[in-house]
């Protein structure tokens, strides 16, 4: 195997039979409509106990088997929009569950389009035959109005192939609860998005160092009405309560496989999805290993980087991150501490690459551009494709660069360990470019993955095509490394 990636393994592509039951409230699709849930719940309740048993039957036979436990999904989903259903002297579990149905519906979380993968070495490697590895894969699936989630995949690779596992029928989006902030993390977000400090204190004076999202909506709620009335004071409050219900952890019951794992955006700030997580397995002295991802929240108007952190992929924390280099898309975190600090690369600016820093891991400083947008093949823009692949030679970065015709090419460049503001090699051309089989997609002439895994001495780099797959491709390290131009 050469320096050059060669492409190998199979291509996944957007699977439209990926769906997830959503609440549907039949009325209420658009902000100035009026809800018409009653009146749905009012014709169940005119139909008699046939028409109830034969509408639930053909509901359970046209969708049983596309989702696990689909009557506790339909109970839920009634009880959700209507709590005087159990009242049982109108409404047997039947006709409950019936209401349930009418108040559902599935949505294709990769109806439009999948692409833009990360890989990590899965945690588990019980049972991998020699010279393979298992990973895990996380794909962004994109669906009905461009809203995006977050999946994953696992599979084995090795030198020369990748094989990936069947990932199950029966996506869950797991159970969502809430995790308390510290109140000193409110501050520092709070500073980032334009807060002052007089003001922040004004509104968190009366709130405990560490507090729970109810804590938080009490103490606003009970702010005095003269401070309320001013405008700073308002926004400022909006702002904290969205911080504070954008940190949240998902889980999924035991024993739910990955591929069957769906992070569904839960957050104001993920109204309009969660793009392109870049995970990374994360060492640091006197602590456990964790897994890391950064990702892209998009409320509409707004693009924020996020963090999302799991031990054993059944559990995840959601939170937002802070501080002038947490901008833009495209943050990834470097595997361990540098110099005792935490690193990031940074597209703060929407054109280059640059580095970040930070003491806590959630606000950044602003750190030296370390790869700007002057080559050829990336005068548009650079980036990261993932997080930096520690080498004896240096951090290997992928990176991404924008040419003409908007095509995007996979570049990498090479970092001192000690110093990663430095660059010491580059590649002089993109190391890929779409083929011709990949440039045609949701989004043409694209390749960007945002992260590969290396194991024995070789690089998989899993990438998008042009979402509308997701393929393969892989390169012997030491060979990669040797054609890399080298700089004075």
């Amino acid at each position: 195997m050469s320096g050059n990636p060669v492409r190998v393994g199979p291509r996944l592509a957007a699977d439209p039979r990926r769906v997830i039951a959503k609440l549907f409230a039949p009325g209420e699709e658009a902000s100035d409509s009026q809800s018409r849930v009653h009146l749905v719940v009012d014709r169940v309740r005119a139909l008699t106990e046939d028409e109830v048993a034969t509408g639930l039957n053909r509901v359970r036979d046209g969708f049983a088997s596309r989702h696990r436990d689909l009557d506790a999904l339909l109970e839920r989903h009634a009880a959700t929009v209507s709590p005087r259903l159990h009242d049982t002297d109108q409404f047997s579990r039947e006709r409950r569950l019936l209401v349930g149905a009418y108040l559902t519906h599935e949505y294709s979380v990769e109806g439009a389009a999948l692409c833009n993968p990360s890989m990590v070495r899965h945690p588990d490697q019980a049972g991998v035959p020699a010279g393979r590895t298992r990973f895990v894969m996380s794909v962004r699936g994109i669906g009905e109005g461009h809203l995006s989630s977050i999946g994953f995949r696992t599979g084995t690779v090795w030198a020369g192939g990748v094989d990936v596992d069947d990932p199950g029928h029966h996506l869950t989006t797991g159970t969502r609860t809430s995790r308390d902030t510290v109140k000193q993390t409110m501050v520092h977000h709070l500073a980032g998005l334009g807060v002052d400090a007089i003001t922040a204190g004004q509104i968190l004076s009366e709130l405990p160092g560490s507090f729970t999202d109810e804590t938080l909506r009490y103490a606003l709620s009970n702010l005095h009405p003269h401070l309320l009335d001013r405008p700073g004071i308002q926004q400022a409050a909006r702002i904290a309560a969205d911080i504070s219900t954008s940190r949240y952890a998902v889980t999924f019951a035991a024993g739910t496989p990955p591929g069957e794992q769906l992070i569904w955006p839960q957050a104001p700030a993920e109204r309009h999805g969660m793009e392109d997580l870049r995970l990374v397995r994360f060492s640091a002295p006197r602590s456990a290993d964790v897994y890391l991802g950064t990702y892209t929240a998009y409320d509409g108007d707004h693009v924020t980087p996020h963090l999302l952190s799991t031990r054993g992929f059944q559990t995840y924390d959601m939170s937002p991150l802070a501080g002038p280099a947490a901008r833009d898309k495209g943050m990834a975190l470097f595997p361990r501490p540098v110099g005792g600090a935490y690193l990031a690369l940074s597209r703060w600016d929407r054109e280059n690459l640059s580095l970040a820093t930070s003491t806590d891991g959630t606000f950044w400083e602003r750190g030296p551009v370390i790869w700007p947008a002057l080559e050829p093949w990336a005068f548009v823009q650079v980036g990261n494709c993932g997080s930096p692949i520690e080498t004896e030679e240096g951090w290997l970065v992928l990176i991404h660069g924008v040419g003409p015709m908007r095509t995007y090419g996979i570049g990498a460049i090479l970092l001192d360990l000690e110093r990663p503001d430095r660059v010491l090699a580059a590649a002089s051309e993109p190391l890929l470019l779409p083929a011709a089989d990949e440039r045609d997609g949701y989004v043409p002439n694209v390749v960007y993955s945002c992260g590969g895994l290396l194991h024995d001495g070789t690089l998989t780099i899993p990438y998008g095509l042009s979402d509308g797959a997701v393929g393969f491709a892989q390169a012997e390290l030491a060979a990669l490394i040797a054609g890399l131009r080298r700089r004075p």
